[in-house]
């Protein structure tokens, strides 16, 4: 799981520091590592989502929920944790560097998920699809009635962007979180488990991603797009607009514009769409299959990756505030950049994890959720007898 999230932050910095970072593009070519940061756009951001669900899971029963009494203490575990991290999402987004900080959206999506806590698998696993199925067609719908011009002067500005408008909406995003924690709830131990998880997340990355190629390609969605876009005024416009739409596919921010229903058949990075959600679930499945088996199978060369997911929030945060510091951006042009960032996490979080344990924020944060927990008795009071 560590060695996942690892995966999921280095796939965001990707996104943050832009393909003209990667030195894959001074080794074979601009369209390689264009193609890169295509992979990871959108799908990092979903998979820690759904790393953040599987931990709630683990943290709240993992096969066997806990309920009543039991569940209070993780409660206020998971209480102080949004709290802190809401607040350190908030002081991140004030450093400047160019980027849509997820944390506030984190501490968000911990407390949607507490009503979800002493569920099964087969009912998280019914309300991801829920979500994921239902959440993007309310979510156009809500807009198109709110008027939602699609500018952002943060990271994000208030519940309205939690739920829906914002860079990773629950609206979407909590068919991840939901997806995670049905997952923590089965014996991901078990190879038959595990052969399910992968086969399941082949299926779905098929049925998101190839259901909206199939739908807008040879079945002509582009197509409708470009005649919603062009209106009954000027239906010579279909074709050009068509166009334009096409080269917007890539350059979605948490949702798809309220012109046009047709835009709810893609699945771009960030488009928030049912097929994005779909696909998405299906890529996450399939990261973490393949690093549980790896992390069995090669513990000593996955340790580097897991030493870092373990210090997954320290990552993050330091190399955000490394970009407002120097002022970098997505738009530079700077190879190696990227691989000296995940080069440099690599070896000072194995070092960190060898000689001194958990990562500092990581540290700072398991001891505040651990004083809010230790408020909270133990044990149930004894009831008062009536007299």
């Amino acid at each position: 799981m560590d060695a996942a999230r690892a995966l999921a932050v280095f796939g965001m910095l990707t996104v943050h520091l832009g393909a003209g970072s990667l030195g894959l593009a001074a080794l074979a070519g601009e369209d390689a590592a264009e193609a890169f940061h295509g992979l990871t756009r959108g799908r990092s951001s979903a998979l820690f989502a759904f790393l953040a669900g599987l931990s709630l899971a683990l943290m709240t029963g993992r096969t066997v929920p806990l309920r009543g009494w039991e569940l209070r203490r993780p409660i206020a575990r998971i209480l102080v944790r949004a709290l802190v991290l809401a607040l350190l999402g908030g002081v991140l987004d004030q450093l400047g560097a160019p980027v849509a900080v997820i944390l506030t959206y984190y501490a968000g999506f911990f407390l949607l998920a507490l009503p979800m806590l002493s569920l099964g698998a087969p009912v998280l696993a019914g309300i991801a699809a829920a979500v994921a199925l239902l959440g993007p067609q309310l979510s156009y719908l809500l807009r198109s009635g709110m008027g939602d011009d699609g500018i952002r002067e943060g990271s994000i500005g208030g519940v309205t962007d939690l739920l829906l408008t914002g860079y990773y909406p629950a609206a979407t995003f909590m068919a991840f979180v939901a997806a995670g924690m049905a997952v923590g709830r089965l014996d991901l131990r078990s190879a038959r488990v595990r052969l399910g998880l992968a086969g399941t997340g082949a299926g779905l990355a098929a049925l998101g991603y190839g259901g909206s190629w199939l739908l807008l390609h040879p079945l002509g969605g582009l197509d409708r797009i470009g005649t919603d876009l062009a209106g009954s005024t000027d239906p010579a416009m279909a074709g050009p607009m068509r166009t334009w739409a096409e080269q917007q596919l890539g350059d979605m921010h948490g949702q798809v514009p309220v012109d046009s229903p047709s835009w709810l058949l893609i699945a771009s990075p960030h488009s928030g769409t049912t097929f994005e959600a779909v696909g998405a679930v299906g890529s996450s499945l399939l990261v973490l299959t393949f690093c549980l088996v790896a992390a069995e199978r090669a513990r000593a060369v996955m340790y580097p990756l897991a030493a870092a997911g373990a210090m997954a929030l320290t990552v993050y945060a330091g190399h955000i505030l490394v970009m407002a510091s120097e002022g970098m951006s997505h738009l530079d042009t700077a190879p190696f950049r990227w691989e000296a960032f995940v080069g440099t996490a690599l070896v000072l979080c194995t070092l960190w994890r060898l000689l001194l344990g958990r990562g500092p924020l990581e540290w700072g944060l398991g001891r505040l959720a651990d004083a809010g927990a230790s408020l909270v008795p133990d044990q149930e009071p004894p009831a008062v007898p009536r007299r």
